[in-house]
């Protein structure tokens, strides 16, 4: 038996309900191409959208200028602070050297960007429990991309669940993100719009 399996089955026992056995049950009867996450104990499960599939592989091979592959995530699971915090974040950039916890999942406090694509299930989620959630594990950049505004909103200096500083820049103009832990520009010309 493994370490989650373990895990599960004590969590079933208990009747406690734990991220772990949430996300097991789920992969059993999510369907291909259903993002799934949790926040604040809530089950959030959406397909993807061609724009938002664009808007994500474009921040991606951006990032890709810069940093290797294998710091960059898309929907991979983080736990974050708060009560039941399982988010597959769109785009997750990784600090040079993080390691996954012995449980296989990687750590909150080795997160140095977090770009979130709006969808309109889901908008809620982006702009307040997660951006708390981001904030609180001291993530240091946040962006939304909201193809709806056709604006992002770039989020800096997390201090106490919210950040200090909150820019919004329009699709078509560039994300400066050179005087954060990124160190690059970003450009929003392509992003599509809904």
């Amino acid at each position: 038996m493994t370490v989650l399996e373990d895990r599960i089955e004590m969590a079933e026992e208990s009747g406690e309900l734990t991220l772990d056995s949430l996300f097991a049950s789920l992969e059993r009867i999510t369907p291909e191409g259903y993002k799934v996450e949790i926040v604040e104990g809530d089950i959030f499960m959406a397909p993807q959208r061609d724009t938002h599939w664009e808007i994500i592989l474009d921040i991606v091979e951006q990032l890709r200028t810069k940093y290797p592959r294998k710091r960059i995530k898309s929907d991979v699971r983080i736990d974050y602070p708060g009560h039941l915090n399982g988010f597959c974040s769109d785009v997750t950039l990784m600090a040079e050297g993080a390691e996954k916890t012995p449980g296989g999942l990687w750590r909150c406090a080795d997160v140095e960007f977090v770009a979130e694509v709006i969808s309109k299930g889901t908008a809620a989620n982006d702009y307040a429990p997660k951006k708390t959630a981001y904030a609180t594990a001291e993530v240091p950049v946040y962006v939304i991309a909201d193809p709806y505004q056709r604006r992002c909103h770039i989020y800096t200096q997390p201090k106490e669940g919210d950040y200090e500083i909150e820019t919004t820049v329009r699709f078509g103009s560039d994300l400066d993100l050179t005087k954060t832990l990124v160190g690059l520009t970003l450009k929003t010309d392509d992003f599509p719009r809904d």
